[in-house]
């Protein structure tokens, strides 16, 4: 038990009985004591010889306070609301000589004059009356908390995120063959199903007001031609023998359009799904898919733009007029005066004199591994065996952060800043109506309009600034990410190459050999691999 004390009142004098704690109890607080004297206006004691026996307390002492009789003090209790009004903590203070002690329903009363109107622990509070304890702090009543649901999610039975990375030989080579980029499924078989939110329970505090559970996210299955979707909704299924992917959170299923060249015997070609060519696509012809495009020959000036990855064997000759646009990653032999674009990654063996941008890194590491020529762009990383031209050919490389992400996270930030202040300038207001409301003062009517006005204001932007924050702390890990942006050589950079990362540009002047450039302190830096 805690240590605790008593006024003991006789007809001479009014003492303090100080009884030392047992077992692991608490001490008795000498700031406690002096509210509790100070409250019921018992004052003029020896402060310093009642501080000094309760700091040497190890067994029951009395304390004389004041040479005089004091009326009786009854039982009392100090109840403490947790601030967000989940618990009530009791403190009780036991009867001076002749004071009377507190029953259940006075201790019930004093509780509902704190407003406390739900969970009232009445098991809790009988408890203290069989075996009272003082100066400790008991639970007297409790809110019902929350129950948080749980979002809805999908499971996918098949591979969403296939590897197209090629493999690495022995020899140094890249095997551009064998490749994994197709989900077969075959008629009938289950694609998705969609679990629904468990939407959770709403709990209550102390002052019987309701505490919604958190916002559940909702899912919904998203799906394309060639799908069945069952009665209620939760299941998807393969009309067709094809392949699947998924594309932007939806189910898409197709045949593979499969053809042996893309000349003039076929014409430009587009399809729904994915497209294979055993042989070449020949200049001035097109081809358009949603899906992956895969060419086993070589690609001339043609253009070919994929929603999925763009995979060519033997590589691509643009004879300046082929451009390659893929929603995934471009992996090919060669690039040779030639466009391409990638929201995902450049694989090759060499690029020649081509114009490459990929969202995230452009990687020339093969038997020849050589960028010559052209303008090389990657967000992430660049990395190849030798850059640049001992022949002098105008070469472009550069690294850095995505622009639009860059634009949208100073916007965030302003806006985070913008509605901290605007929410600074409200919280006094808000604060003062509140205070006026617990003492039982009552607004005007205009008055208490704008005062709910301004709270749903305030709820408004708190909502706004947590969605802001959210977003904000991804792209800051994305822009903490891009600051590791670098270029790699593995043999040589050759003089004449020009480099940017980010913001900061260098002109090679000097073969470099073995080296990594990267951003340091506002300047490109060369550093050993």
């Amino acid at each position: 038990m805690n240590g605790c004390f008593q006024i003991m009142i006789t007809e001479r004098e009014t003492a303090l009985k100080l009884l030392p704690p047992t077992n692991d109890g608490e001490p008795i607080a000498i700031g406690e004591l002096l509210e509790y004297l100070r409250a019921r206006k018992i004052e003029n004691f020896d402060l310093k010889g009642l501080n000094a026996v309760v700091s040497t307390l190890k067994e029951q002492q009395v304390f004389s306070l004041i040479p005089k009789r004091i009326s009786p003090i009854n039982e009392t209790l100090l109840i403490h609301i947790s601030p967000d009004n989940m618990e009530a903590v009791a403190r009780f203070y036991p009867p001076s000589t002749g004071g009377v002690r507190m029953d259940k329903e006075e201790i019930i009363s004093n509780l509902q004059l704190k407003n406390i109107k739900y969970g009232i622990d009445e098991e809790s509070i009988e408890k203290f009356l069989k075996r009272r304890q003082y100066c400790t702090d008991i639970v007297l009543a409790k809110g019902k908390p929350p129950v948080h649901g749980t979002d809805g999610r999908i499971e996918y039975f098949f591979n969403t995120d296939l590897n197209t990375r090629p493999k690495r030989n022995e020899d140094g080579s890249v095997d551009f063959f064998h490749l994994n980029t197709i989900n077969h499924c075959k008629q009938g078989e289950l694609l998705a199903r969609m679990f629904p939110p468990d939407m959770g329970e709403s709990g209550t505090n102390l002052l019987g007001e309701t505490i919604k559970p958190r916002e559940v996210k909702k899912v919904s299955l998203k799906y394309g031609k060639n799908i069945t979707i069952s009665e209620d909704r939760t299941e998807l299924f393969s009309q067709v023998n094809g392949h699947v992917a998924l594309v932007e959170d939806s189910v898409f299923v197709s045949d593979v359009f499969e053809v042996e060249n893309v000349g003039p015997a076929t014409g430009n070609i587009e399809s729904e799904g994915s497209v294979l060519v055993n042989g070449n696509v020949q200049t001035g012809f097109s081809i358009r898919a949603k899906g992956n495009v895969h060419v086993h020959g070589v690609v001339e000036g043609a253009s070919i733009i994929a929603g999925g990855d763009i995979i060519i064997d033997r590589g691509m000759n643009g004879m300046g007029k082929g451009k390659i646009q893929a929603g995934g990653c471009i992996i090919t032999k060669f690039l040779e005066n030639a466009v391409a674009y990638s929201e995902n990654y450049v694989e090759a063996n060499s690029i020649l004199h081509s114009t490459v941008t990929a969202k995230t890194e452009v990687n020339v590491d093969g038997k020849k591994g050589f960028i010559m020529g052209g303008f090389v762009r990657a967000i992430n990383k660049i990395t190849c065996r030798t850059l640049g031209s001992t022949m002098g050919a105008d070469t472009y490389v550069e690294v850095g952060v995505d622009p639009e992400i860059k634009a949208r996270h100073q916007k965030l930030q302003e806006e985070m800043l913008s509605i901290q202040q605007s929410i600074q300038k409200t919280r006094p207001i808000l604060t003062t109506a509140a205070q006026k409301m617990k003492k039982g003062e009552k607004l005007e009517d205009a008055q208490m309009r704008y005062i709910q006005s301004l709270a749903m204001e305030t709820k408004k932007k708190q909502r706004r600034y947590a969605e802001a924050q959210a977003e904000f702390a991804g792209l800051e890990a994305i822009l903490e990410h891009k600051e590791n942006a670098c270029i790699c050589a593995k043999d040589a950079i050759y003089a004449g190459t020009k480099v940017t990362i980010s913001e900061a540009s260098l002109v090679v002047k000097n073969t470099l050999q073995y080296c990594r450039l990267v951003k340091d302190q506002g300047e490109v830096r060369v550093t050993a691999l």
